[in-house]
């Protein structure tokens, strides 16, 4: 049994695009984790379109009973449909109610549907509002500029929300393209190593960089090499919510165009009047040229 799908599947990851092909269908089992990524306004179609079609199949079972409700007109929709929706909700008004075995038949279905129904619902949207969300923000690109003397690749990244992050995690890597005699198309991936890859705690934005020297994968790379080599990078944030202690994780990715040569992020940081430190989120992305030093313009 063939149980690939021949229409591609397509996967985006920041902005990379993977077209999946030849690849496993769509199994039911994965309907819970399809529910939980959709967006809260295509999630509520989904229920409100599930919600509506289960009243219209029940109102439809009721209208080709015949008298099988009592006090609602006979072959009407609209009163089935109504009517389905009070079983469904267990409400009960009492002025229609089943009066055959086969209405009591149906009735008894829709309010079973209904239980499960209500249980699976109220499960999916408590998860939705529990899931925490890192709310950390990545600079639109990457800049390659010397710090202290020394080239470096250099990212920035906030942390958006009202309390700080713990134990945050940072990782960057490099994905290009590295033919060999064998085979002409091989991409190899390079975990940066940071000068900063770990903080206690997270409270606003910090400057994550990879210093380039011999040892790194960057060492020597100009930025026709890096269109050549077709440069890609992805970067990642793992760390742990203070407020409800669990981890929660954020991703970005970059292409060599998105990479800014002799450039530097502006300063963020300043001292506030009363002794604090002010933080212009508004400025997270701003680059400016790079000061060349007559140190680094030695190396």
């Amino acid at each position: 049994m063939n149980n690939k799908s021949d229409v591609p599947i397509q996967v985006r990851s920041g902005t990379f695009d993977i077209l999946k092909v030849n690849a496993l269908q769509w199994d039911w089992r994965d309907l819970y984790h399809w529910l939980l990524t959709l967006h809260w306004p295509s999630f509520v179609a989904f229920l409100s379109g599930v919600y509506l079609s289960l009243n219209a199949l029940f109102a439809a079972l009721y209208a080709l009973g015949g008298d099988c409700i009592d006090g609602m007109p006979p072959h009407s929709m609209a009163s089935a449909f109504f009517f389905s929706v009070e079983t469904l909700a267990t409400v009960g008004y009492g002025h229609m109610y089943p009066a055959t075995p086969y209405g009591h038949v149906v009735v008894t279905a829709e309010i079973m549907v209904g239980m499960f129904g209500t249980a699976v619902m109220t499960g999916l949207i408590f998860v939705r509002f529990s899931r925490p969300a890192a709310r950390v923000i990545f600079s639109r690109g990457l800049v390659l500029s010397n710090f202290d003397g020394r080239p470096a690749l250099m990212m920035r990244v906030a942390n958006q929300r009202r309390q700080p992050m713990a134990e945050a995690e940072f990782r960057l890597m490099l994905i290009r393209h590295e033919p060999t005699l064998e085979d002409p198309t091989m991409h190899r991936f390079h975990v940066l190593p940071l000068q900063v890859d770990r903080l206690v705690v997270f409270p606003a934005a910090l400057t994550i960089r990879h210093l380039i020297d011999e040892h790194s994968p960057l060492y020597g790379l100009t930025p026709e090499r890096f269109e050549q080599c077709n440069a890609r990078f992805m970067a990642s944030i793992v760390c742990v919510d203070k407020v409800l202690h669990t981890p929660v994780h954020s991703d970005q990715t970059y292409t060599w165009r998105d990479v800014r040569f002799d450039e530097r992020f502006t300063e963020i940081y300043s001292d506030h009047d009363d002794g604090r430190v002010r933080v212009d989120y508004a400025r997270i992305h701003d680059t400016e040229p790079a000061v060349i030093t007559p140190a680094s313009r030695d190396k």
